[in-house]
């Protein structure tokens, strides 16, 4: 890992831009929705072939409009118009995510390597008092916990008794 590959800062400006712009983004995409997991899991799932399926099945329906109801066929239209619309807007935003999960993990690693050391610095015996102390209380707070080494029994030499008897 580059130690350093993220040097930058985000102005509080910035940052409340950014979060008016998403603001904005829910403002305009009013119809977004949140589905539980179950639901998540029950819905029929769209990939490429059932997309061709739905663009063909809605030829087909209107071509057939009388076996229709009208309303079926327009909510059917409306649905696959939004589809289509929302495809490049969503890989857009993936995108995006990706960046700033990425960006966020690497400047949480640059941000805890630099804070091991600092913790490291401050153990050395060159360290003054207040470093020390500054050492001592880092080591509290987020140093691990030395484990207790479990006393050890050698080995019986012959099984454990049977908690029951067989019958002769």
């Amino acid at each position: 890992m580059n130690p350093n590959r993220v040097s930058a800062t985000l102005s509080k400006t910035d940052e409340e831009v950014v979060m008016t712009a998403v603001a904005t983004i829910r403002q305009t995409l009013p119809f977004l929705i949140d589905l539980t997991t179950a639901e998540r899991v029950e819905m029929p799932k769209l990939g490429p072939r059932t997309q061709i399926f739905v663009k063909r099945a809605l030829e087909i329906g209107t071509q057939n409009s009388a076996l229709l109801p009208v309303s079926f066929l327009e909510e059917m239209r409306k649905d696959a118009r939004l589809l289509e619309a929302l495809a490049p807007i969503q890989l857009a935003i993936d995108q995006l995510q990706k960046q700033i999960d990425d960006t966020v993990m690497q400047v949480g690693g640059e941000a805890y390597a630099a804070a091991r050391t600092i913790y490291a610095v401050s153990k050395t015996p060159f360290a003054e008092a207040p470093l020390r102390a500054a050492a001592e209380d880092l080591g509290k707070r987020f140093g691990r916990k030395t484990r207790t080494a479990a006393p050890t029994e050698p080995p019986s030499s012959t099984p454990p008794p049977s908690s029951h008897t067989t019958g002769a």
